[in-house]
């Protein structure tokens, strides 16, 4: 059973919610499902050692479980990762995601629609538990001639608000994933800066990839190359479509032009993703569904916030003499600069990376 009473839960909810509806930032009605939606989650949490010390657990489940509570040890004692009872809890939610992002740009710009609340800051999308409402909510932005994307999550991080538990949409991830997932949620929990959804993604990016690299050193494993291959050459496909776009977007052609230009730079995407996967990756490509389905600017808006400061990261990471507590208090040290000095300081390590 969960360790949150309705009460405390209520409690620790009380101050962002009120700070969230004074501001203005939405209806009382979104904030009660958002409430609703966390503490279903908390109610359907288990400690997993029940869970594997129960005979009747599926072989499959256990299996997943015990990998789980490997990784979650290695990040505490080797990368040094919050020590808390996060993903030492397992929730059934019956359902492939545990919440649907909603996505929104104008008809010629890539820049987001952007959604602030007093602990995560702005960021480029609205969350809800349930699929219908994330439709509705996509619908309505949609009749204001905005370009919308609805993306299901696996999982998502409180922060260290709860003790976030590992998710059935999590396992339906392979193992390699699986762990990544787990090292990068926790990096959230290490680090986060209000507002910065590029630098917070990018952060724990590199400690889930750094991570997973040190976790196949230390187990003797041969990571899967092949995969990560044609995940970056999808993701630079992508950002050069968008760089086009935003060109696009920055000339004086009149809307009608603009508009046709806009959906030949799509079917120009799809083309170059058909001869990128007969070419490199055999005529099979994981992303088919994906470049298959309907386009528009807000699909694009999750690419690029999880790798733009990657390497900067890393090459900050390599000053600190591969040191992860030097790494955090120095990535500490970088979110407290004001925005300017900070992508400035960035941009000087990911010049440096490439160096």
């Amino acid at each position: 059973m969960p360790d949150v009473s309705p009460i405390d839960l209520l409690r620790r909810l009380a101050v962002p919610l009120l700070a969230l509806l004074l501001g203005g930032c939405s209806t009382l009605d979104y904030y009660a499902h958002l409430g609703q939606g966390q503490w279903q989650l908390l109610q359907a949490r288990e400690p997993v050692e029940r869970l594997l010390a129960d005979p009747a657990t599926d072989p499959d489940l256990t299996r997943r479980l015990r990998l789980s509570q490997t990784a979650r040890d290695f990040a505490s004692a080797q990368l040094h990762l919050p020590d808390n009872r996060s993903y030492r809890l397992y929730a059934d939610l019956h359902r492939p995601f545990v919440v649907w992002n909603v996505f929104a740009t104008p008809e010629f710009s890539l820049d987001p629609e952007l959604h602030c609340f007093p602990i995560a800051g702005c960021v480029a999308y609205r969350g809800y538990y349930q699929l219908g409402r994330a439709r509705g909510a996509a619908a309505l932005l949609r009749e204001q001639g905005l370009d919308t994307y609805i993306g299901g999550v696996e999982a998502y991080s409180t922060l260290g608000w709860f003790d976030d538990p590992l998710l059935s949409t999590m396992l339906r991830w392979n193992d390699e994933r699986l762990v990544a997932v787990i090292f990068h949620e926790l990096a959230h929990q290490q680090y986060y800066l209000a507002g910065d959804t590029a630098f917070n993604e990018s952060f724990a990016t590199f400690v889930e990839r750094e991570g997973l690299r040190q976790w196949h050193v230390a187990r003797s494993e041969t990571p899967s190359a092949s995969n990560d291959r044609q995940r970056q050459q999808f993701v630079e496909l992508v950002l050069a479509s968008r760089e086009r776009l935003r060109q696009l977007y920055a000339s004086n052609l009149p809307a009608a032009a603009m508009r046709k230009a806009k959906q030949a730079e799509f079917a120009r995407l799809r083309r170059d993703y058909r001869a990128l996967r007969q070419r490199e990756w055999g005529g099979q490509g994981r992303f088919d569904a994906w470049i298959d389905s309907p386009m528009n600017n807000a699909k694009l808006l999750p690419f690029g916030l999880y790798d733009q400061w990657v390497p900067a990261f890393a090459a900050l990471f390599e000053r600190e003499g591969r040191n992860w507590p030097a790494f955090y208090t120095a990535v500490a040290a970088l979110g407290r600069l004001p925005a300017p000095e900070r992508q400035a300081e960035l941009q000087a390590l990911l010049q440096k990376s490439q160096n």
